[in-house]
């Protein structure tokens, strides 16, 4: 079924041109309707009557949700143009931004995979009698409450809810399965006559509940602690803080649904190899440690996993990948955006990535009551800003965006935007990725600044992040080499020849097979354009004859193997086929004949420079040969010896 696009300028407050959009979209649109919230409601109706609709404005979305409930309709999609794009003071015209935002608005994206969580409502309420005995009488209500007082208190005469004292020692886990070990634990003596007695207090006592409300004021039990599901936290001194937090986890019970933010494919994690470690980036950029070792990978907890988005940004060989929504849809969202804003007419769009809450309300209020976004700026939503990395950036350069921005939010881990913008930088330059820290709507368009006097030629991004990167940065810059900061995924294998004595053992823990060699000749090779930079080639080297180069070739010899290290093969002196490395051979005779026992006679020294098949041959017939001592004697079972037994 065909959509209708039901077009509203909000009181005549922004222009809308119904035939420019309809080109660009591919979609019917209505007239530009003036009320469709209020008196043109009626067209809504027929509207929605007639067909599937989608309706450009998002902030009524509640009444039009309403009218097609009680018409048994589906509801229908409603897209914010008048924001983003149609309240603004810059004269030039708005169409192709907003023929942009609504062919972005209806592409499918594919829903977030979720895993159900249970809470049974079993809670524990942390802090000292003043503040936790309230709180825990208010839950009580709704949820089965322990309240662990951090004071000397006398527990209360209630059993509305249990009581005890004690600290807590450590806790894991999440919403629906929080585990923790609380040490001095002291419980209600539940009999007697006057008040309430405790036990005695004990070390290490291990308990379970769905839900946390810490209202100790000391340190949170968790890093990132706000992203941490079923964990609330409050500043005791701050009575509306703790009222929030009381009636948010009221309602933690019941059966929720937890997206799974990333994908990890563990066969392409390159974390580590035969107990050596090489990348950890993702390790040590999760917020709130849900990435683990797991061997010679790595393993992420869904339950603490808060959808960061860091993880994705920072993984050199796409073994963990933000899923929620997946990378290609956001390339594919990318180039929708450029390609329709060229199709209405425009010619240099730049792009604001920003988030969902924070960004949103900037660009409202901007919209509202100040000047309003650029025609040329489009807004790009994204559910967590770090999942937006150097790979996106560059992957909107190809499609044509002059330059990109990023709006941090409040709560965004620094460390990995700014990780992200200098690499960025430094493979397309300094409109490649900018950082923009504001938090008053009206300085945004400054911090936006000039449009670049620059049109960038559109390429197609296809493939995965790092060919995505690799395609843009040769439409940039052809065939050069990019030195790139410390702690980039690209790069070069650098090899002391003098050092190296071509054991291999590089190639043999390579994770992405950028070190391979020759079954024929001694020789290390290396393809760079598959090197992940994780180190685990320098950690094992034994001559530490092998250092990194961060780096970006775009020449063609990338994609090929080139030798990075080679020798003359020894020549077998029985048969004379080629074996070994001619300089290690001859390093080991002289270090060990006629010094070593076991070649302590010339023709067991011999043996060293024999390929394997005449060595065996040698040995074969050699004096004191272990394969002269016959056949090996039959094991003997109980039944021969009672044989033996009967025959004597």
């Amino acid at each position: 079924m065909t959509k209708t696009v039901m077009l509203c300028d909000c009181l005549g407050s922004q222009k809308l041109d119904s035939d420019a959009l309809s080109r660009a979209s591919g979609l019917p649109c209505s007239k530009v309707h003036s009320f469709l919230c209020g008196d043109e409601i009626g067209a809504v109706e027929a509207a929605m009557g007639a067909g599937d609709v989608v309706i450009a404005c998002a902030q009524e979305r509640p009444t039009f949700e309403a009218l097609a409930e009680a018409m048994e309709q589906d509801t229908p999609a409603c897209i914010d143009l008048r924001d983003r794009a149609g309240w603004s003071d810059d004269p030039a015209d708005p169409t192709p931004k907003q023929a942009a935002l609504l062919a972005e608005a209806l592409l499918p994206i594919p829903a977030p995979r979720v895993m159900d969580v249970e809470s049974t409502g079993t809670c524990l309420v942390i802090g000292d009698a003043a503040t936790a005995l309230p709180a825990a009488e208010r839950l009580a209500r709704s949820l089965a409450v322990t309240c662990l007082l951090t004071d000397a208190a006398p527990p209360p005469e209630t059993r509305d809810f249990d009581t005890v004292h004690g600290r807590i020692r450590n806790a894991t886990g999440a919403l629906g399965g929080f585990a923790v070990t609380i040490d001095g634990l002291a419980q209600v003596i539940a009999g007697g006559r006057g008040p309430m007695t405790m036990s005695e207090p004990r070390d290490g006592a291990r308990s379970e509940c769905d839900i946390i409300v810490d209202l100790s004021g000391a340190t949170p039990l968790f890093p990132a602690h706000h992203k941490r599901e079923g964990y609330f936290r409050a500043d005791p001194g701050r009575p509306e803080a703790v009222a929030d937090v009381i009636f948010d986890a009221a309602q933690m019970t019941g059966t929720f649904e937890q997206p799974l933010h990333v994908r990890l494919s563990p066969e392409l994690c390159a974390h580590s190899r035969a107990e050596q470690t090489g990348c950890t980036r993702c390790l040590d950029a999760c917020p709130t440690g849900a990435i683990t070792p797991a061997g010679d990978h790595v393993s992420i907890d869904p339950m603490i996993c808060a959808g960061c988005g860091a993880c994705s940004s920072l993984c050199p060989s796409g073994a963990v990948s933000f899923d929620a929504p997946p990378v290609d849809s956001v390339f594919r969202r990318l180039s929708t955006l450029a390609e329709t804003f060229r199709k209405a007419g425009g010619t240099a769009p730049r792009l604001l990535v920003h988030d969902d809450a924070f960004g949103a309300e900037m660009i409202g209020l901007l919209a509202r009551h100040g000047a309003g976004l650029p025609a040329d700026v489009i807004p790009f939503a994204m559910p967590s800003l770090n999942a937006f990395g150097h790979a996106e950036a560059l992957g909107a350069l190809a499609c044509g965006f002059t330059d990109v921005s990023l709006l941090l939010a409040p709560k965004t881990e620094r460390p990995t935007a700014e990780h992200e913008a200098a690499l960025a930088r430094a493979i397309g330059g300094d409109a490649a990725l900018r950082l923009l820290d504001v938090a008053d709507p009206d300085a945004l368009p400054e911090a936006l600044g000039a449009a670049p006097q620059v049109e960038r030629k559109p390429v197609l991004p296809m493939g995965s992040r790092r060919q995505i990167t690799r395609l843009a940065a040769k439409a940039l810059h052809g065939s050069e080499t990019l030195s790139l900061p410390e702690g980039a995924p690209y790069g070069a294998v650098l090899v002391d020849t003098d050092a190296c004595t071509l054991c291999l053992s590089c190639v043999s823990l390579c994770p992405s097979g950028a070190l391979g060699d020759n079954p024929d000749l001694p020789q290390l090779l290396f393809q760079e354009d598959a090197c992940l930079q994780c180190g685990l080639c320098a950690n094992i080297c034994p001559e530490d004859a092998i250092t990194l180069e961060p780096r970006l070739n775009l020449a063609d010899s990338a994609l090929r193997q080139e030798v990075l290290n080679e020798e003359e093969p020894f020549a077998c002196i029985e048969c004379g086929a080629l074996f070994g490395v001619k300089s290690t051979v001859e390093k080991i005779t002289e270090k060990l004949a006629g010094k070593h026992s076991m070649f302590s006679n010339p023709q067991a020294a011999r043996m060293i420079q024999m390929c394997d098949t005449c060595r065996i041959n040698a040995q074969y017939h050699s004096q004191n040969n272990p394969f002269a001592a016959g056949e090996r004697p039959k094991p003997r079972s109980t039944a021969d010896y009672y044989t033996d037994r009967k025959d004597h």
